[in-house]
């Protein structure tokens, strides 16, 4: 299995088990993700409660939420939105940083 690194930071981004494609050269990726529920699960062993003595308000939380599945496994963050002075900026900072670690014939 592939799994793919930010260069800054080295935290894990993808991997090939997830559906992708490349676009602009590479430059970004198109994700294929879905929805799933993660948390609590209900499971039915056959015992009825009632018989057992417990009242309608004891039981398990139900913690289950649901996310997409990739932001989940990766851990994710979504980034603020940014108009398009904001986008220029950040993007400038971020070509700034990442260019001396890139290959020479990657710069480009």
């Amino acid at each position: 299995m592939l799994v793919y690194q930010d260069l800054l930071t080295g935290d894990e981004l993808l991997s090939d088990s997830f559906t992708y494609k490349e676009i602009e050269n590479g430059c970004l990726w198109e994700v294929e993700g879905k929805w799933v529920v993660t948390g609590a699960v209900d499971v039915d062993i056959g015992v009825n409660p009632s018989a057992e003595g417990a009242g309608e308000d004891e039981g398990v939380d139900d913690q289950a939420v649901k996310v997409v599945d990739i932001v989940d496994t990766f851990r994710l963050q979504e980034q603020p939105p940014f108009d398009k002075k904001q986008f220029i900026g950040y993007i400038k900072k971020y070509i700034k940083i990442l260019t001396p670690k890139l290959d020479a014939e990657k710069q480009e």
